[in-house]
């Protein structure tokens, strides 16, 4: 669409996914000192994520990546002259919230229950109150079950892929997890319409979900994809056991979606 970007890396890194074109790289830490290198940027995106994939790391490291390192950042960007900003959120901040209620809106309870989601519920807070202390433009998006290339090896779509192209068998649990599945394309997508379209102007933040309004049961999603994709391997239902406090249904209400 005709934008330059300006993107953070650590030192030495790689995207996961080959880009069809490189951004403008800036090199350096979460926490590392940018003097004037966002004076002329016009919308900061924060995407950084530390340790969203179980086993997560301890919930000194997560409050520190996740919060304290980004909003060292964001102060920056905003000292800076930038005034609005996009971050990205998790679903999983609602926690044990959202087996209380048949859809999760953006007033809904904040009850994280691991290191992860522990610390980035807290950084939605401390984001938001920044937003209105600083007088900034904010969106905050909670992302719901994004997946797609890129994941790490370790999730559910890499798994599913990977037994599914080699022949083999699928482990997995019973499945009846709840979720709204969205591919990483829209995704990406709604975050840049996000960036590209008019913010709101009275320096109150903004909340919303990033997710299809179209929830499935997991054990749906993988028999959809299994069949798709011609596997020949079975899929072992039942084969792992749900993780400690696995949250058993994640549905956004309608009203809480991000719509571009």
């Amino acid at each position: 669409m005709g934008q330059d970007v300006l993107a953070l890396r650590r030192t030495g890194s790689n995207p996961r996914v080959p880009l069809h074109s490189q951004p403008n790289w800036l090199n350096g830490s979460l926490d590392g000192a940018f003097d004037n290198c966002f004076k002329d940027v016009d919308v900061f995106v924060h995407l950084a994520a530390h340790t969203a994939n179980y086993p997560y790391d301890t919930l000194e490291n997560c409050l520190y990546w996740n919060l304290t390192a980004p909003m060292k950042l964001i102060r920056q960007a905003a000292d800076q002259g930038v005034k609005k900003f996009i971050i990205a959120g998790s679903c999983f901040e609602y926690g044990s919230s959202a087996n209380k209620v048949e859809e999760l809106t953006v007033d809904s309870p904040l009850e994280a229950n691991n290191n992860y989601s522990i610390s980035k519920a807290a950084s939605s807070i401390a984001f938001l109150g920044m937003a209105r202390q600083l007088e900034i433009q904010m969106k905050l998006l909670r992302i719901f079950q994004v997946y797609g290339d890129g994941e790490h090896e370790s999730r559910l779509w890499p798994s599913l892929k990977k037994a599914a192209f080699s022949g083999a068998d699928l482990p997995m649990t019973l499945g009846e997890q709840i979720r709204d599945f969205i591919p990483v394309e829209t995704v990406a997508e709604l975050i840049l319409n996000a960036a590209i379209e008019k913010f709101v102007q009275n320096c109150s933040p903004e909340v919303k979900h990033v997710a299809t309004g179209a929830p499935q049961k997991t054990i749906d999603f993988v028999n959809f994809w299994w069949k798709r994709w011609g596997a020949t391997g079975k899929i072992i239902v039942g084969a792992l056991p749900y993780r400690h406090m696995e949250m058993m249904k994640i549905v956004s209400s309608p009203e809480a979606i991000y719509r571009c």
